[in-house]
């Protein structure tokens, strides 16, 4: 007899989110779909072919957040995944604070929030009879490997995820708990979130998904989706700020 596994996904009700779901369903996971809009989520739930379950949440009431992941826990078979896929991000150069307030509250807070559930989480389970306690995957972005004149906050805020969930990969390893940490760092891809007037190298959701859902089978730490967008990630690190600053100021 097949156990069923479980698998949460934050930020489902569209784009790489949705996507995955579909990926993971497609696996044999049971899916946990969680965002604000739960119309949408119940829409991505009817089509998968395993039992879905769906909790509203917005991450930046991060009490009721917590909340909701942990009745998703209670109400799910045996979780084994997390993925946290919420973000939010707008061409800023005003400084403006509200889109500057969201972006840290559902970016930073409401992911640090989750994220910390998640290992609570499954580091609780260390006596389940499995090879791995589970698996934690943060979606950063390429943009946290510099910072943007026209979205400041966004790239800091995924600069953020990246390097907490390096950390959480070093904490790790200290711990008894077997929990694997996967880093997702995509370019463009064809979402609401694409905030580029012309981009380049666009992935569809799907492919994006696709190429995520590869890097959870295979507990991969860092992924970069897709695979040539490191060439950027690596040209970013070595360029001098001063002539990543005419780059990006050039298409400004």
């Amino acid at each position: 007899m097949t156990t069923a596994r479980g698998a949460i996904i934050v930020g489902a009700s569209s784009g790489i989110g949705k996507s995955l779901a579909h990926e993971l369903a497609g696996d044999g996971y049971e899916i946990g779909l969680a965002a604000r809009r739960t119309d949408r989520l119940t829409q991505v739930g009817n089509e998968l072919p395993t039992k879905a379950y769906v909790a509203t949440m917005d991450v930046t009431d991060t009490a009721d957040a917590r909340a909701g992941f942990d009745e998703l826990l209670e109400a799910m078979p045996p979780v084994d995944i997390v993925v946290l896929n919420a973000g939010v991000g707008s061409a800023n150069e005003s400084l403006e604070w509200e889109p500057t307030r969201e972006t840290i509250d559902v970016n930073v807070r409401g992911f640090c929030a989750l994220a910390t559930a998640a290992i609570a989480h499954f580091e609780s389970r260390q006596d389940v009879s499995s090879d791995l306690d589970g698996q934690l995957v943060g979606i950063s972005s390429v943009a946290a490997r510099f910072g943007n004149p026209s979205t400041p906050t966004y790239n800091a805020s995924k600069a953020f995820v990246s390097t907490y969930l390096e950390g959480l990969r070093h904490r790790q390893a200290t711990r008894n708990a077997n929990v694997s940490i996967t880093t997702v760092e995509p370019g463009f891809v064809d979402t609401d979130l694409l905030l580029m007037d012309d981009p380049f190298w666009v992935a569809s959701p799907e492919t994006a998904a696709a190429q995520i859902a590869r890097a959870i089978h295979r507990k991969r730490d860092h992924v970069y989706v897709t695979r040539r967008w490191r060439l950027v990630a690596w040209l970013f690190t070595l360029l001098p700020e001063s002539i990543r600053r005419r780059m990006l100021t050039s298409r400004s």
